[in-house]
């Protein structure tokens, strides 16, 4: 019957049946509770039958029903909840209204999913059916033609990548990853990888009923038909069966659906197939119209693409991309590559990934595959703070393998950009499977994709080989600094057996050099003075000189990272060699959250403390107000110390002059600086703005013998002010595109909003303050239309 009353319940709870079973004319059909209304009580099988009833209710009144939020249970992690909700629930995107319509099921311990919340009124207006769930006759089916083969271009020895973006959320299995059964089809974009007989159809159209014999069949024959319409393909939802877990129903969407990735843009073209009882795959929904224009007949260059067909715990809706397309003149034999992550590592960090998505839109993580064994290797991972903060503070970046100091039982790597504070903050974080270039291409390069795509400014890292090849390939235009503790490292080992004398004399060359010029012709002096012109290490380190000399690094930016100084580990430690696996998670989560709350702390301070003046220069009052406490201490620093130094103008020409400016009973320390006073440019050969963003002393002694009584908005760097975090917004000019802006807005507003609730939720008081904030902010923005 279609609905059953138990004693001892107020309730009644009554049967729902799903979309395949309303598709059909039968009794069942007009008895079920189906067509009714939703009411609390109402009981389905499962989350996906609650789903395609509640499409099922959606085009019958009017709108459009897609995925909301889904809820885990804290004890084992399992969905607990979920909402579906009116398309046009959020502000997102503009066509989205705020509609608060939305059902919520609860699984109950039966296994059951009852309805416990719903709200049915709109603030919009309701007509026309949902696209998506208009279900028509399923015409006789029809197999597709014979499919023709793709030109294939593959190189065989690297391994593929799996990239799960926060797009990739909904209708994940909440079961536990198994890592054994990663397993490749051959599906490619454009291309076709190893299999020999995978084949596409080129030319069709796709209609409902068109048949295909595999899922794998059906997702070639979409990517050539996409080839010739002209748009790229990746794999969308998958849906598996309660019964046995396997996959029911498949979606291939245009590559620009969704909006969590800036270059994609909502487009709502799709197809759909679902498995059938004989085995075969027929198209049951199906949308062509795509919002972007098309480029018919352009073949993708980009990499190969390709899905997986039997994976779990939210590897579903994937993309493996292949990301090194250069083919290798010499090919070695095909071997699997040595992995240093411990196979165990890999279901528990998976888990991880899976219960952040939940929670945090903007997580992203991306595992990188084995072509030869289809076993994990590297993982990374970067939440949305992180993402955000590269917009910010991803201009010098340090890549921290602090892991290959000793016997370090897990290859934990992390990006480390340095904020306004001059803190460090975390970018992504990394396990590195081998330390091959091609491991470390496939790092920063999925780095660089979860960053938008805006590359660094200069890096620091290790000087193996590996790690420097991979920095130049995948970021051509960074500067590269070897990392301090390697440095002192490699010095200790081969300096050992030279004198004393020597080693003073090495380490004034390097850190008292002031030009290049100087460096080179001390270094050259020093190696003949010790007969050292053999010494293998030091005729090396020479030639690699511009990635560790100060000399030659002071006029790249480096937003102040040290250059004689060992760097700190991010998480210090909070992990390390012995971390065991139990607590790993534990630790990374409690030592992230101790370095964002010091963030916390001194942007407290710099908006609520004022340091005292020292001077009476408006200069001061002027960079006390814009930066930040502790980059306001090391301008006042320059400032003070800038009174015990004298200034000899040497050379004039028009607007353009020369200044000595020497320390005041030290006749060594001097430098020069050249102003122009029509544009107010000054240079200083300390080069202290172009590598820290700060005005050195020098220069500020200049100012104040020429009477400039405020910095120029050039010299004052929107990354040291308060205000910071609001830096991308400056950069539009610079060749950001749209799709990059709206992701760092996106980011931008939540990091915001999480700052509201986080003060909001901490007394009654302040929640009333908060609300009532945001609530005037709201009519501002128009949000009652």
């Amino acid at each position: 019957s279609s609905a059953t009353e138990h004693s001892g319940f107020n309730t009644m709870v009554t049967k729902a049946y799903p979309l395949r079973i309303l598709n059909h004319n039968t009794e069942e059909h007009n008895n079920s509770g189906g067509g009714a209304e939703p009411y609390v009580g109402l009981e389905f099988d499962t989350a996906e039958e609650a789903r395609e009833y509640y499409n099922v209710y959606a085009a019958r009144t009017g709108f459009k029903a897609r995925t909301g939020q889904l809820y885990r249970s804290r004890t084992d992690g399992t969905v607990s909840s979920r909402r579906f909700v009116c398309s046009k629930e959020g502000f997102q995107l503009n066509s989205r209204t705020g509609c608060t319509a939305f059902i919520r099921v609860q699984r109950r311990d039966t296994g059951k999913w009852v309805l416990d919340q719903i709200q049915k009124e709109h603030n919009h207006e309701l007509g026309g059916e949902a696209e998506e769930t208009t279900t028509t006759t399923t015409p006789r089916p029809v197999r597709a033609p014979a499919p023709t083969k793709l030109a294939t271009t593959v190189n065989q020895h690297r391994p593929k990548m799996k990239v799960v973006d926060e797009s990739d959320r909904e209708q994940r299995s909440s079961s536990k990853s198994s890592l054994k059964r990663f397993k490749s089809c051959s599906v490619g974009e454009g291309e076709v990888s190893n299999d020999h007989h995978s084949k596409a159809v080129s030319g069709s159209e796709p209609y409902a009923g068109l048949e295909f014999a595999s899922a794998n069949e059906a997702c070639q024959f979409y990517q050539a038909y996409a080839e010739v319409v002209g748009f790229r393909v990746r794999i969308g939802q998958l849906f598996r069966s309660k019964v046995d877990n396997s996959i029911t129903s498949r979606r291939f969407v245009c590559s620009r659906e969704g909006f969590q990735h800036p270059s994609r843009m909502g487009c709502g073209a799709y197809m759909r197939i679902k498995r059938q009882d004989s085995g075969g795959w027929i198209v049951d929904r199906l949308n062509k119209d795509h919002n972007h224009d098309l480029e018919p007949g352009k073949k993708n260059q980009d990499g190969l693409k390709k899905i997986t067909d039997d994976v779990t715990g939210g590897l579903d809706s994937v993309e493996l991309i292949e990301l090194n397309n250069n083919n290798n003149k010499h090919i070695k034999k095909a071997t699997s590559r040595e992995n240093r992550i411990g196979k165990e590592w890999y279901p528990l960090l998976l888990d991880y990934f899976q219960s952040k998505q939940t929670e945090d839109m903007g997580f992203f993580y991306a595992v990188e595959l084995d072509v030869h064994s289809g076993s994990c290797l590297s993982l990374f991972w970067a939440d949305s703070r992180a993402r955000f903060a590269c917009s910010q503070f991803g201009d010098a970046v340090v890549f921290d393998t602090s892991y290959r100091k000793g016997s370090y039982s897990v290859p934990f790597a992390t990006f480390v950009g340095f904020n306004h504070h001059r803190q460090p903050v975390l970018l992504g974080c990394a396990m590195v499977a081998d330390e091959s270039k091609d491991s470390f291409v496939w790092l920063f390069q999925t780095w660089l994709r979860a960053m938008s795509g805006r590359p660094p400014r200069s890096v620091v890292a290790d000087q193996d080989s590996s790690i420097q090849q991979a920095l130049s390939q995948v970021f051509p235009g960074a500067h590269r600094r070897y990392s301090a503790w390697q440095m002192r490292e490699k010095e200790r080992e081969n300096l050992r057996p030279f004198p004393s004398e020597f080693k003073y004399e090495y380490e004034k060359c390097i850190y008292q050099s002031q030009t290049v010029v100087e460096f080179d012709s001390v270094w050259n002096s020093l190696i003949n003075k010790y007969g050292l012109r053999d010494d293998v290490w030091l005729r090396e380190i020479y030639e690699r000189r511009e990635h560790w000399a100060p000399a030659y690094l002071r006029a790249s930016f480096f937003a102040g990272i040290p250059i004689n100084g060992a760097f700190e580990p991010f998480f210090g430690p909070s992990l390390d060699a012995l971390t065991p696996l139990r607590e790993f998670i534990g630790r990374y989560e409690q030592g992230l959250e101790q370095r964002r709350e010091e963030e916390r702390k001194e942007d407290f301070n710099s908006y609520n403390l004022q340091p005292f003046l020292q001077t009476k220069e408006p200069v001061e009052e002027q960079c006390r107000r814009l930066y930040t406490l502790t980059v306001f201490r090391i301008f006042q620093n320059e400032l003070v110390q800038s009174y015990s130094y004298l200034c000899l103008k040497t050379y004039e020409e028009g607007a353009m002059s020369r200044f000595l400016v020497r320390k005041c009973g030290n006749e060594s320390e001097k430098h020069a600086v050249t102003f122009n006073a029509t544009n107010l440019n000054s240079s200083c050969s300390c080069q202290m703005f172009e590598h820290e963003g700060l005005l050195c002393r020098h220069v500020l002694k200049v100012f104040n013998l020429l009477e400039v009584k405020e910095l120029p908005s050039k010299y004052i760097l929107h990354r040291w002010t308060k205000n910071a975090e609001f830096g991308f917004v400056r950069d539009m000019e610079s060749g950001v595109s749209s799709q990059d802006l709206k992701a760092l807005m996106v980011w931008s507003l939540r990091e915001a909003a999480s700052k509201y609730i986080e003060f909001g939720t901490s007394s009654l008081e302040k929640y009333k303050l908060a609300y009532e904030i945001m609530r005037e902010g709201g009519k501002k923005l128009c949000w009652q239309r």
